[in-house]
């Protein structure tokens, strides 16, 4: 264990991405840090921008020995990523495997042998040395591929919830609903008896959500969604929402039905609408073009933008544990992830199979074993 396989992305100032399957040493673990022999790690959405960029994935080449792959960025994308041109950078937000070596401290010896997840922004490896406290540490009988999304999806629902209560809501509305992370945000709010308002884009993610038991489901796609929308929010009350499209009208949608409700009782003039606050967290970027804002929504409301690691970093250690070891117990059930494929690296480098999980298809999630031939 001198060497380890693992993939890097360079997108350079000629426009160009090239991403690379490098030999890297292995360090030795400083007496708080632990080797993890990777087994398992997801590609999440939040993984697709940083290995990619803007590129033309339909014009990627892979090279003779398979060991870099190359695409065009589209037109004009440059300025948008000019903090990263230029560098070799790692990829990989989140995996899981066992601790094969350990450092002298307490805490990281007593991982040795033990299956636990990672968050290292490297975990496209074979090996990754990470502290001991960046590990959450699996139960026996979790595999690496159970515990393979115990970051980025299970602590993001989690966030929701605590963000919720943090600030004073008491309902949720999130969009793109009947995602891996929507399905478990859905058991929690379930299992915590909170109003959750479900926004889907078509008939086959409302069944999915029916099925786990959703009680307010939104399709966009629907003539009614409008009017579906303000019921499901007048119903529950919901002042916050989470929305991982970005693009498009949607948070204005989402904002006017929350004005709509909170100003339904008003009487006489309203020129500033209801006084609860109604905030929106942009979380993600499924759709790139512009947010639209059609103000009718008075103006006591908010748009700002959500993340994890800063999430994170508002709560005290002890919290964070309690979160981590509820993702432990629950990596089963609540956060459970199903898979679509196990890729080896180089069918992750594969231009053909790039195309089908950068898709971003509902039900579809996508591993990369760096064991696999």
């Amino acid at each position: 264990m001198t060497t380890s396989k693992q993939l890097f992305t360079l997108i350079s100032s000629d426009g160009q991405l090239e991403m690379s399957l490098k030999d890297v040493d292995v360090p030795a673990p400083k007496p708080h840090e632990v080797i993890v022999r990777i087994e398992a790690a997801p590609i999440n959405p939040s993984d697709m921008w940083p290995m990619f960029g803007p590129s033309n994935l339909a014009a990627a080449q892979l090279s003779g020995d398979k060991s870099t792959l190359s695409a065009p960025l589209y037109p004009g994308m440059l300025p948008r990523i000019k903090s990263r041109l230029d560098q070799v950078l790692p990829i990989g937000n989140e995996g899981a495997g066992t601790v094969v070596a350990a450092g002298n401290s307490e805490a990281a010896q007593a991982l040795m042998g033990k299956t636990v997840a990672i968050l290292s922004g490297g975990a496209y490896a074979q090996y990754c040395c990470v502290p001991a406290q960046a590990c959450i540490v699996h139960n026996e009988g979790t595999s690496a591929n159970d515990a393979a999304s115990s970051f980025v999806n299970p602590l993001t629902a989690l966030g929701m919830v605590e963000t919720m209560r943090m600030e004073g809501h008491t309902a949720l509305v999130h969009t793109a609903a009947a995602s891996s992370l929507g399905q478990m945000l859905n058991k929690i709010c379930l299992a915590q008896d909170v109003p959750l308002v479900n926004i889907v884009r078509k008939q086959q993610q409302v069944d999915i959500l029916k099925a786990i038991g959703a009680k307010y489901i939104c399709d966009s796609s629907s003539d009614t969604f409008k009017a579906d929308l303000y019921k499901a929010i007048d119903e529950t009350g919901a002042t916050l929402a989470f929305d991982a499209i970005g693009g498009g009208d949607v948070v204005s949608d989402i904002l006017t039905a929350m004005e709509q409700s909170g100003s339904k009782d008003a009487v006489g003039f309203n020129t500033y609408g209801s006084e609860s606050n109604k905030q929106v967290y942009i979380y993600g970027g499924l759709d790139f073009s512009p947010t639209i804002l059609n103000r009718a929504y008075g103006m006591t409301w908010s748009i700002g933008g959500w993340l994890l690691m800063r999430f994170l970093g508002k709560l005290q250690p002890q919290q964070i544990g309690q979160l981590q070891k509820q993702v432990a117990n629950e990596i089963k059930t609540t956060f459970a992830s199903a898979f679509t494929d196990e890729l080896s690296f180089e069918q992750a480098m594969t231009p053909a199979i790039i195309l089908q999980y950068t898709a971003k298809k509902t039900g579809e999630k996508y591993l990369i074993n760096p064991n696999k031939a």
